[in-house]
């Protein structure tokens, strides 16, 4: 158990950062007790942190007494071990109404979601996370992607803000981003954490970390531990042929499915949950379940990614 910030327990991640998915039961609600399990065997298998209730646990799906069961329960599995971010989200009033439940059910920090629906201007979102931030003296990484991308200079206010510790990319724009870590870089002293939030984020992880974003979400690792360390290992001691066996022979397949379907950014992940034993539920709606033969292909796809780790353990 430690008290360093949340900013010094992510800098140097001692393994992937584990973002869970949410287990229901037969009746449609939360399971907090295979939730629990499933949040375990990620610490266990040696996450770095557990980013608790966001994209791939359906944030958008929960109620705020969910919501507060299971950033509770991610907080007591851990026992401090490794930090817990929970997401918060929507218009600004209704974020910081989940970044308050998050402190009192203490989480480590926040992962703030774009808002809803809007199309604001670079003002608007900055006053939104402004605010979101100071709500709570928890820790900050905002989330860019869909309705919330900002120019550099933006970037450079978000990292001046007092609270504000990092920034988390699911647009994908390099050269944006690469500006963006230029600019902060350039007029804000000390550190500025940068994660890839890209769906699959393995499979752009190396690009990434050309421009100095080393940090980066892991769906894989939900049910795929193994593979997701290996990959993590690889990047870490700069082993590149390995990196580059594990994403031909499984990143790019898994990606090329996961585009099979809408949502399975999400779904695809929960029924690979499900396929190593754990049973979390299905997806709620407006997410949908993949299809049956999707399902077989990704069993079969992980059969693969573990006949890769035997080579790596062959020395192939």
């Amino acid at each position: 158990m430690t008290s360093a910030p949340l900013a010094e327990r992510l800098s140097i991640p001692s393994g992937p950062l584990f973002f869970p998915v949410t287990a229901y039961g037969p009746d449609g609600g939360v399971d907090l007790d295979v939730y629990r399990a499933h949040v375990r065997r990620g610490v266990e298998a040696g996450a770095a942190a557990v980013f608790a209730c966001c994209g791939t646990g359906e944030f958008h799906a929960l109620t705020p007494e969910e919501f507060e069961a299971c950033v509770r329960a991610a907080v007591e599995v851990t026992e401090g071990r490794v930090p817990v971010v929970a997401g918060a989200g929507y218009g600004t009033a209704l974020a910081v109404r989940y970044a308050r439940i998050a402190e009192a059910a203490g989480a480590n920090g926040l992962l703030a979601m774009p808002p809803y629906l809007v199309i604001a201007g670079q003002e608007g979102l900055l006053r939104h996370y402004r605010e979101l931030t100071a709500a709570t003296g928890l820790p900050v990484i905002v989330y860019q992607r869909d309705n919330a991308v900002f120019t550099p200079r933006t970037a450079v206010e978000l990292a001046r803000t007092d609270g504000i510790i990092g920034l988390k990319d699911g647009v994908g724009d390099l050269d944006l981003m690469q500006r963006i870590v230029s600019a902060v870089r350039d007029e804000v002293p000390g550190g500025f954490l940068y994660f890839n939030g890209l769906p699959t984020a393995e499979q752009t992880q190396l690009a990434y970390r050309g421009i100095g974003v080393t940090l980066y979400s892991s769906a894989i690792f939900c049910f795929a531990p193994e593979i997701a360390l290996a990959f993590h290992r690889a990047l870490r001691d700069g082993d590149d042929a390995t990196a580059h066996r594990l994403l031909d022979g499984f990143y790019r397949p898994f990606v090329e499915l996961r585009a099979q379907g809408k949502g399975y950014a999400v779904s695809l992940v929960k029924a690979g949950v499900r396929l190593r034993g754990l049973d979390v539920g299905e997806v709620r709606p407006p997410l949908h379940e993949p299809a049956e033969d999707h399902v077989k292909q990704l069993a079969r796809l992980i059969e693969r990614g573990h006949e890769l780790l035997a080579q790596e353990g062959d020395g192939a």
